[in-house]
């Protein structure tokens, strides 16, 4: 057993019994390591990551490997979603000394934690072009004694770049062109065979398909914008990255056809990929969007929550140590559940003799027409391969609660909840916040990032960052627009200042991925560009802008316009990586409706919510400080642009044609 064990982190735990010595991330390994003039091996992955258990199992297990690692290193084990912080400083080195990146992260560091070599899994044994584990442990080990200042040389040099590459540059201006040439490359990106964009590996890249419902929306109609977003949504549907009896959606697929997936299932995916399938409904008013919504908001809600309200992190690939075993299904396994004539339902799923995926065949509907209704006999079965597979064992549950991810699937129930009138998923958005505002705060007020469940009444620990504080307040806003409590703007306000106060750059502008108050890592990185999550900057912007439109607050104005301001360089060279920054582009560009709703007019309160309207905000029910709510008439909607409203009305119909 080593230090290991008293972690939090399951993925941790889970190495708690390797013959290696691990640390976890703290002073303490680093003193160890200036005391005893070894570098440091930092090795960071996640408990859904496949390859991750791979080299665990084929090296960290083992007492021999193990045996070298702690004569030559001093070993910490990093889990890259509790610190997401130390995560990016050694990915950006990665890909900086590789042109690659991935997990398992392998960084070898001097005491200080400045990395000098770099990687990411290493086979056991040595394959042409690709050296062993152990190979690279004593390459480093022998370069560290007698090349060190070499080596100290190349830290600095790598540490250098790094610095230099956390600030974006100098501020730009915005406008719609910037919006254009973004639709442009996704359109151009989009692959009209199988969906998506770009090839093999495909991720679902929600933020891309966000940006082109807005588009096709905010235009007044982009017929070609609308038929990539949903495109991709109905090649992930029918494909096999979408779990067709449970619900929800694994990560990635590892083929253009998205047929086979890396098999984890995140949390954060389910947030992101329900509001996209939300808004595609909204717009285009198909059913077919709505099942997947549903069924991903019930996967959540069913195998996800904690009894107390949190949401956990991921589900593992694995089961019985086999990626993917607890989804796969043969002709013989379905007809034992069914015992019927089972040939609809296997060619309705595409399984068959041969299967897809090692002799067994991932459902899917790849092969089908995703607009054809699926027939009674279907949905039955469904339900009883659901409850048969519930027997199997299931993947393993990394069971941690992170604040980010609770708050991105906060903000997708509050909106699904309003939008479909349904109060259950309202509550668990409420039950959600309240869980947030319960356990993951100290008693001074400061936000935590990761919370576990020990049994008593659960731990939580490490200062939360930017892009949890970010996530929060659009979370406590969209919770205020599906509720209409007062309370949630207040503690958005409270979220926003703490995040303006602890996080911002006064001199390059934007937020810094850690607080004031926080350790002091090799450097001092920004969250700039949206990769599978929305980054700290992109979050914040979109957020500080609904929010002023709320409130009038001008402070909250200014830092998003300042955020937008300061990215769009980037943004102009690279609009994908950026998708979600770019929201914010467009809410400055075109401009916010806020709508006030006064008193009791819940067919008025109805008819926002059932929408899909980006550039909107509202704000009904229990007044708070605004200049919305000041000299309004009970029973009357208004609908204002920079706190300038048109005349009130009274009836839904009149509220909708006065929308854009």
């Amino acid at each position: 057993m080593n230090r290991l064990a008293s972690e939090l982190s399951p993925y941790l735990r889970q190495h708690a019994e390797n013959p290696v010595d691990w640390h976890p991330w703290g002073e303490e390994a680093f003193a160890t390591a200036r005391a005893t003039d070894r570098p440091l091996l930092v090795s960071i992955g996640y408990s859904a990551c496949h390859w991750c258990h791979v080299m665990a199992h084929e090296s960290f297990e083992d007492p021999d490997t193990a045996a070298v690692l702690n004569e030559l290193f001093v070993c910490i084990k990093v889990d890259r979603e509790e610190r997401p912080d130390v995560d990016a400083v050694y990915m950006d080195a990665v890909q900086a000394m590789t042109g690659a990146g991935g997990w398992p992260l392998t960084a070898f560091t001097t005491p200080d934690g400045k990395p000098f070599f770099t990687g990411t899994y290493f086979p056991p044994e040595a394959a042409p072009g690709r050296p062993s584990f152990l190979q690279v442990c004593r390459a480093v080990h022998e370069a560290w004694t007698e090349r060190r200042e070499q080596l100290l040389e190349q830290a600095d040099q790598i540490t250098a770049h790094l610095e230099q590459a956390a600030p974006p540059g100098e501020g730009g201006g915005v406008d719609a062109g910037l919006l254009q040439h973004a639709r442009d490359q996704l359109v151009a990106q989009h692959d009209p065979r199988h969906g998506g964009f770009g090839s093999a590996p495909k991720f679902p890249q929600t933020m891309a398909v966000e940006l082109l419902l807005r588009r096709h929306q905010r235009s007044g109609g982009d017929a070609e914008a609308l038929a990539a977003a949903v495109g991709a949504l109905d090649a992930m549907a029918a494909g096999g990255i979408h779990d067709h009896l449970g619900g929800g959606f694994a990560r990635y697929s590892v083929d253009e056809r998205w047929l086979v997936p890396h098999f984890e299932k995140m949390l954060y995916d389910q947030a992101l990929l329900a509001r996209a399938y939300l808004h595609a409904w909204q717009v285009t008013g198909d059913d077919r969007h709505r099942r997947v919504l549903d069924d991903t908001v019930g996967y959540v809600l069913r195998d996800l929550r904690h009894t107390g309200g949190g949401f956990h992190a991921a589900e593992d690939a694995d089961s019985e140590g086999v990626e993917g075993r607890y989804y796969v299904w043969t002709p013989e396994q379905v007809h034992d559940v069914l015992g019927i004539d089972t040939q609809p339902v296997l060619a309705w799923w595409g399984v068959t003799e041969g299967g897809n995926f090692e002799g067994a065949t991932i459902l899917n509907r790849l092969h089908g027409d995703p607009a054809e209704p699926e027939p009674a006999l279907v949905t039955d079965a469904r339900r009883r391969l659901l409850e048969a597979r519930e027997e199997r064992v299931r993947p393993g549950l990394d069971d941690k609660v992170l604040t980010e991810w609770n708050a991105l699937m906060l903000a997708t129930l509050a909106e699904a909840g309003a939008a479909t009138g349904n109060r259950l998923w309202i509550d668990a958005a409420v039950a959600n916040a309240e869980f947030l505002l319960t356990h993951l705060r100290t008693p001074e007020g400061r936000w935590l990032r990761s919370w576990q469940d020990d049994g008593a009444e659960g731990r939580a620990r490490h200062l939360a960052l930017a892009v949890d504080h970010a996530a929060l307040l659009d979370a406590f806003v969209r919770l205020a627009e599906a509720t209409g409590q007062a309370r949630w703007i207040q503690a958005a306000g409270a979220v926003a200042d703490d995040l303006l106060a602890l996080f911002w750059d006064p001199e390059h502008g934007g937020l810094f991925t850690t607080g004031d108050d926080a350790e002091r890592l090799v450097v001092r990185a920004k969250d700039l560009l949206d990769n599978a999550t929305p980054s700290a900057n992109s979050l914040a912007a979109v957020a500080l802008l609904r929010l002023a439109a709320l409130t009038g607050d001008e402070r909250y104005r200014a830092k998003g316009t300042e955020i937008v301001a300061l990215l769009a360089p980037l943004a102009a060279k690279a609009p994908t990586a950026l998708a979600h920054l770019l929201g914010a582009v467009d809410l400055l560009v075109g401009g916010i409706q806020e709508v006030a709703v006064v008193g009791d007019a819940p067919a008025l309160v109805l008819a926002v919510q059932t929408r899909y309207l980006p550039g909107s905000v509202l704000a009904w029910g229990e007044p708070y400080p605004s200049p919305l709510w000041e000299q309004r008439q009970a029973g009357l909607g208004y609908v204002c642009e920079q706190f300038t409203c048109r005349e009130p009305v009274s009836t839904p119909e009149a509220l909708v044609a006065q929308l854009r």
